[in-house]
């Protein structure tokens, strides 16, 4: 039995259950709902370090702007990616406009950039607007 914690996307309480539970639609322990929900998270100030740090799957973050015309264009693309990987990684977004201090953290120069976080640690990041085949190779080469 191998436990893996995740941060619940709709209260953030931590969570721990049996990795070969993830296909069976987990719910929180502390508000019922799903877990797994295939939707990309939004994070924003409060709650991004818990959620990167805390979540022992992959997370995918995506650094946009509502200004950006490649990022209107890939967020689509980024949902889609985040159904087919759903289970394997947790996709979140980060509207860099309202997150200014989190965007500067990690030195976000471009928009959209997509960075890997494993174990609470950047594991690698891209920058430009992608496809969902794109996006779903780059996480799984």
């Amino acid at each position: 039995m191998t436990n893996i914690h995740y941060v619940c996307p709709h209260c953030e309480a931590i969570n721990r259950f049996d990795k070969q539970r993830l296909n069976q639609q987990p719910k929180c322990g502390k508000c019922h709902q799903l877990l797994l929900t295939g939707e990309p998270v939004e994070l924003n100030n409060n709650n991004f370090d818990k959620f990167i740090s805390r979540n022992d799957l992959p997370v995918v973050v995506d650094f946009w702007a509502s200004w950006c015309q490649p990022c209107q264009m890939m967020a689509p693309h980024f949902a889609k990616a985040a159904q087919a990987l759903n289970g394997q990684y947790v996709f979140a977004k980060v509207n860099t406009e309202q997150a200014q201090q989190i965007a500067a953290r990690y030195g976000i120069r471009s928009i959209p950039t997509l960075i890997v976080f494993k174990s609470g640690s950047e594991a690698k990041r891209v920058a430009g607007a992608m496809s969902a085949p794109q996006l779903v190779e780059w996480l799984t080469a």
